[in-house]
């Protein structure tokens, strides 16, 4: 306990949001120091790594054969351990950059996917103890973004969150500190780019890069029509020449691509509002439907689902980073954070300390 606690001076409380497409760091007293995509470069000759974050990102796409850049998380989850892991580390060691950082063992609060199970649970809290934490606390991360929104999770109202993130769209409503109902779907960001890339084929026959289709998106992607049309370059290879080629596409062609995705993420809204309890149904449609993660920043995705459903719905406050906020608040209070958080599958890890 004694030497735990020593540590801890060594160290500085952390909480990450460990995103398929970004992994962002919160540090206790400092806030958000890291957002950077959750890319990792390879060197497959002698297994070294490269470069990790926005220098990872740069290289995808534009690798020789003897390196590689991977994502080594996918819908939210571990697909490959080591390379999460070094991540981890990386970051956590940039957090205590040109100090003594032997003793740096700081207490870690992670977000994690709900529907997350046992084994990719224990996956996350091996890679971040590995990496050098000394405790690690899982928090589901609707339940995190509603923290980092402020909203009153531990009241006796329904608070009905959408986290709309890189792999998956987490729908959950919350009251007096737990999920009451939820939905977790593989349908997000990635799943839009996606929508790009095979829009642009069959219509076109152009064959497009992931960072070109979420430019796109990013730029033109809308769920509603805009009041005044956008459009943008999209450049790829022609699959007839084999060729370069570019042509000018707008709104409504990017629109049409994403309807699809559009569409499940608002049925899986209606679905999850059909098995929350009637009382906390009235509190939702007097307080509204919060949507965060990147995915909210589609334009016109709030009045879409406002109008499917004729429940308010907003867009939080700088939505990529309502995650990590909530990890961060829960730095500050522990008996919170012994509430919310996720059972451990250890029991070392599940004492507070």
């Amino acid at each position: 306990m004694i030497f735990d606690r020593l540590l801890g001076r060594f160290s500085k409380d952390i909480g990450i949001d460990l995103g398929t497409a970004n992994t962002l760091v919160y540090v206790k007293d400092k806030g958000i120091i890291i957002n950077e995509p959750s890319v990792v470069a390879i060197n497959l000759k002698n297994d070294q790594i490269m470069a990790v974050g926005n220098e990872a990102r740069k290289m995808v796409g534009k690798t020789p054969a003897h390196i590689t850049a991977v994502r080594p998380l996918v819908d939210g989850v571990i697909s490959d351990f080591e390379v999460t892991e070094k991540m981890l580390k990386y970051f956590i060691d940039k957090v205590h950059e040109g100090k003594f950082n032997l003793f740096a063992r700081p207490r870690v609060v992670i977000g994690i996917p709900l529907d997350i199970t046992e084994v990719e649970k224990k996956a996350v809290e091996d890679a971040a103890v590995s990496a050098g934490a000394r405790t690690v606390y899982l928090v589901d991360e609707p339940m995190a973004a509603a923290i980092g929104c402020r909203l009153p999770i531990e009241q006796a109202v329904g608070n009905m969150i959408v986290d709309i993130g890189g792999g998956t769209s987490e729908i959950a409503v919350i009251s007096l500190s737990g999920i009451v109902t939820w939905k977790s779907i593989k349908i997000a960001g990635d799943e839009m780019n996606k929508n790009i890339i095979q829009y642009a084929r069959g219509k076109f026959n152009l064959l497009l890069g992931e960072k070109v289709a979420e430019e796109i998106k990013i730029k033109i992607g809308s769920a509603t029509e805009l009041k005044d049309p956008l459009e943008t370059q999209m450049r790829g290879r022609d699959l007839v020449t084999g060729l370069p080629r570019e042509i000018i596409v707008s709104d409504t062609q990017i629109r049409e691509a994403l309807a699809k995705s559009v569409r499940v993420i608002i049925d899986n809204i209606k679905a999850t509002l059909e098995i929350t309890p009637p009382e906390l149904v009235a509190d939702i449609y007097e307080r509204g439907i919060l949507l965060t993660g990147g995915g909210a920043l589609l334009k016109g995705l709030d009045k879409a689902i406002s109008r499917l459903t004729q429940i308010p719905v907003s867009v939080a406050d700088d939505p990529l980073t309502a995650v990590v906020r909530g990890t961060g608040y829960l730095l500050d209070n522990l008996e919170l954070l012994k509430t919310v958080a996720s059972p451990s599958t250890s029991e070392e890890s599940s004492r507070i300390l």
